[in-house]
């Protein structure tokens, strides 16, 4: 009986710990990371559909289907991504077991916010990026 509670003990704490190990990430990886993201971003800018769609990982570009769709979605519900004012990495945060890159962003409106960009690595090493979610800013705000 010992045995098991022990055993279970170390288990329970293999599974608290897997998040943590997700928060090892390389230079490489975080420079990576951060490319992907800003390349997109830079793509919104010249209204390149076909290369910000690229930078979306296998299940986001499956949910839109095309470009056209993804860059009405990005104009529509994300202003503050597609034309920010300001737009500066802060640190990569582990959400739901995944490396996720927090930005700082302002958008066209003047308003901040915190953008959070989960991240998804391909088989081949490469980063895409897995979605956005945005919170509104605690910062005081000029």
């Amino acid at each position: 009986m010992r045995f098991r509670i022990v055993a279970a003990f170390l288990l329970m704490l293999g599974f608290l710990a897997a998040p943590a190990a997700a928060q090892q990430i390389s230079d490489a990886d975080r420079s990576a990371i951060q490319s992907i993201i800003q390349s997109q971003v830079d793509a919104f800018k010249r209204d390149d559909g076909g290369a910000a769609f690229g930078y979306a990982s296998p299940m986001i570009r499956e949910m839109f289907g095309t470009p056209d769709i993804f860059m009405d979605m990005v104009r529509q519900g994300y202003p503050m991504v597609y034309r920010p004012r300001l737009f500066d990495f802060a640190e990569i945060v582990t959400k739901d077991g995944r490396p996720t890159q927090k930005v700082r962003v302002v958008g066209p409106d003047g308003r901040r916010y915190n953008a959070f960009y989960p991240m998804t690595q391909l088989p081949d090493g490469t980063w895409r990026i897995d979605g956005c979610y945005l919170e509104a800013s605690e910062e005081h705000q000029a």
